[in-house]
């Protein structure tokens, strides 16, 4: 064989060593490469998804916080304002039972002083009978002269 036909079997060597790497041993490379390249773009598109899902999350929690911070604030307040009310009232009652007590002892000190008044009526009644006893020396009948007792006891 002459060198032309040495160089023409080794290019026809070559071609099906390039087809045959072409025909099988070259898709399954591309396919590893294609799947490999797809999967990268799957976990960055997933990252991103995450990422934005993680920002719509803590904004959500934020919103939440915000709103639990608000109602707390009017449950405090609500609160206060009971607790508020509760003492008011309480001052009210507080109040009005010492004026029926105080109205109560002026009762009871006008009710002491009208029988402390009838009873030195009766004792002042008893000392003008006596002392007119005395004095005209003879005994006056109580039961007789008991409507002269009631007027004088109402007189003085």
């Amino acid at each position: 064989m002459s060198i032309n036909a040495t160089l023409f079997v080794q290019a026809i060597v070559f071609a099906i060593l390039v087809w045959f790497t072409m025909k099988f041993v070259w898709p399954p490379i591309m396919k590893a490469l294609d799947e490999r390249a797809q999967k990268i773009a799957d976990g960055l598109a997933a990252a991103d998804k995450a990422k934005s899902e993680l920002s719509v999350a803590n904004k959500r929690v934020e919103e939440e916080l915000a709103k639990s911070r608000g109602e707390s604030a009017v449950r405090l307040a609500e609160a206060e304002r009971r607790a508020q009310a509760l003492i008011e009232e309480a001052k009210a009652k507080a109040t009005e039972e010492g004026s029926k007590i105080i109205a109560a002892a002026k009762v009871e000190a006008e009710q002491q002083t009208v029988k402390a008044r009838e009873t030195l009526r009766e004792q002042v009644a008893a000392l003008a009978v006596k002392g007119a006893e005395q004095i005209l020396r003879k005994e006056v009948n109580a039961g007789v002269h008991a409507d002269l007792l009631g007027r004088l006891k109402t007189e003085l």
